[in-house]
């Protein structure tokens, strides 16, 4: 009799499991129907993003108010042990982190444009990195603030300590901008204002993540675990860089060892690069870092070099793969969001903490922009203009990032109020904020239309390049003239940029295709390559490569030059740019004025 009711009951499983599934396909392919009347009709005011919400909240009110279903946990697979409940469709929190989160921190790397991320590398990190942690602090502080004041008045019915508001304010640090990026790139916005706001977003991620797994091990001594001891903090800020670093280093290392030789074989060769990259996230967490930090970097890693060694049938496969999953991973924590501000059974809406929450975030981005802008501009011939700070001031969403982290943890009073206020959160950023993109482009009077190309031409490419020139000379020489030869089939041969000594060595180590590749320049993460006509030296070989493909070769200059005479073409512009064992001959208009050395 009991194998009976068992079976029965797994039966009943089975069909619930199913049903559940194919309401999340069904918001999935209604979602995509719409935007794809939107995308016809142009009509950018709503993103696929917030629509899977709208959604997802119209099932939710379905599902907690016109279908009841009998009081029986086994009806429900995947559910949470808190949330779990008989009437709704629930997930683990793991699903989320380990199954949906890889692709979509994945191809925000593999698919970074590196010139202008590295153009700008300097403000980005220090917007991801200390602009994070100022947010993070500035809001927990408020919070703290607000948590203070309910427990005065009354509204306050649990347990709220101050690491609870620091870890508040580090989860709705991670921004997720999705909706205005979509828009920037539909619209061709300035391409330093799409790299400042897309490289942000992508590290900011990655730190919030560490920050909030830092603040959760926040352990003083005494029974006390809430109180302040320098101790512990100083061990938390050991976590944060070691967790960080750590997880970095596993990221570049697997990005680098994923060297496939199976380019006959291009399904194989595709499905080994997709497991590469997906159990990297795995193995981080397994040793205790950071999956979304360690798939960050091999994503870019993997962009960067592997990437070259594919067969371009297995270039286009894994672009428009990680793209897919991208895409329906993205909408499918969407349209989950919006499910369960309805059948979240144990949602706690308190409007002082939802009030103050607002207000803090909003402050704590803007303690992130505009004063980090106004020392980076100290800094910077090419100048982040007011009007880009208002807009990356307004394009602070946050999305899956913070949803998940929200999420992961709900068995507390503080956690329950943290994850209904996130939610709230999230529905207003991408519906009033991205809905609003068009708006603020027009009103802050941003170009749109830009070509990225024809934009690094002119003055404003020969301040970037100034800008850049140290950091461009330090990485790009090193990285084009040994790492992409060892790593890659692409760059100068090992035979033209070692010494002559190591002449046996560099012939073992370059393969027989940098020779046919020889000619071929594929540095696209370089600020110095602008058009299809390049000169290119090895030692005393020159090669001229033109726009469609064709490359001769001749005896040429010598390849040394005086480090001051780098610094100076690297500074203003010349037309030559010369490196040890690479030399690069750009075209310029010679239309343009020459620009005069400011120390004559």
């Amino acid at each position: 009799m009991d194998n009976i009711v068992t079976e029965k009951r797994a039966e009943e499983s089975h069909r619930q499991d199913s049903a559940d599934l194919l309401i999340f396909i069904l918001l999935l392919t209604l979602t995509i129907l719409t935007i794809w009347l939107f995308k016809h009709r142009r009509f950018r005011f709503l993103h696929e993003t917030g629509l899977a919400m709208i959604y997802g909240l119209l099932v939710g009110v379905v599902l907690r108010y016109g279908i009841h279903m009998p009081r029986d946990g086994t009806n429900v697979i995947l559910n949470c042990n808190v949330n779990a409940s008989p009437a709704t469709v629930t997930f683990d929190p793991e699903v989320f982190f380990n199954i949906l989160l890889p692709p979509i921190i994945f191809h925000a790397g593999y698919s970074l444009k590196r010139r202008h991320f590295f153009r700008n590398m300097g403000s980005i990190l220090a917007y991801a990195f200390l602009g994070t942690v100022i947010s993070a602090f500035i809001i927990g502080l408020l919070m703290y603030g607000t948590v203070t004041l309910m427990k005065h008045v009354g509204h306050l019915a649990g347990e709220f300590f101050f690491t609870d508001c620091l870890f508040f304010g580090a989860i709705v640090s991670a921004t997720d901008p999705v909706t205005v990026l979509a828009i920037f790139h539909e619209l061709q916005v300035d391409a330093d204002l799409y790299a400042l706001l897309f490289g942000e977003s992508v590290l900011n991620d990655a730190v919030a993540v560490v920050l909030s797994s830092s603040i959760v091990a926040y352990q003083p001594a005494g029974d006390n675990s809430h109180t302040f001891e320098g101790m512990a903090l100083l061990k938390s800020f050991g976590m944060f860089l070691g967790v960080f670093s750590g997880s970095f280093s596993l990221g570049v290392a697997t990005g680098i060892v994923t060297f496939t030789k199976l380019r006959d074989f291009q399904l194989l060769e595709t499905a080994l690069f997709f497991l590469m990259s997906w159990s990297t996230f795995l193995l981080a967490e397994a040793c205790g870092f950071t999956g979304v930090v360690a798939v960050l970097f091999c994503g870019i890693t993997q962009a960067h070099y592997t990437f070259n060694n594919l067969s371009p049938e297995s270039q286009d496969r894994t672009k428009q793969l990680f793209e897919l999953l991208n895409f329906l991973a993205e909408n499918f924590i969407f349209s989950y969001m919006g499910l369960t501000l309805f059948t979240f059974h144990n949602h706690v809406f308190n409007p002082m903490f939802i009030v103050g929450a607002f207000l803090a975030v909003f402050l704590g981005r803007a303690a992130n922009i505009y004063p980090l802008s106004l020392l980076l501009n100290l800094g910077r011939r090419h100048k982040i203009r007011s009007n880009f700070q208002h807009m990356m001031m307004f394009a602070g969403l946050r999305g899956a990032m913070t949803f998940a982290l929200s999420i992961r943890d709900t068995a507390t009073y503080a956690r329950q109020m943290m994850f209904s206020t996130t939610l709230l959160i999230v529905f207003f950023t991408v519906w009033i904020c991205g809905g609003g993109t068009t708006q603020m482009l027009s009103c802050q009077r941003i170009r749109v239309g830009v070509d990225s190309d024809q934009d690094n031409s002119g003055p404003e490419r020969r301040s970037t390049k100034q800008e850049s020139a140290w950091l461009f000379r330090i990485w790009y020489n090193f990285d084009h003239n040994y790492l992409k030869p060892i790593l890659t089939h692409s760059g100068p041969p090992l035979t033209a940029t070692l010494p002559p000594c190591c002449g046996p060595l560099a012939r073992f180590l370059t393969s027989p295709q940098a020779y046919e590749n020889e000619g071929q320049l594929k540095d696209d993460d370089s600020d110095l390559i602008l058009t299809d006509d390049i000169n290119l030296a090895y030692g005393d070989i020159t090669v001229n490569t033109d726009a469609s493909g064709v490359h001769t070769s001749s005896a040429g200059f010598a390849s040394g030059m005086m480090s001051d005479d780098l610094d100076r073409e690297l500074a203003y512009g010349d037309n030559e740019v010369v490196m040890r064992g690479t030399r690069l001959v750009l075209p310029m208009d010679d239309s343009e004025p020459p620009l005069k050395d400011p120390h004559f």
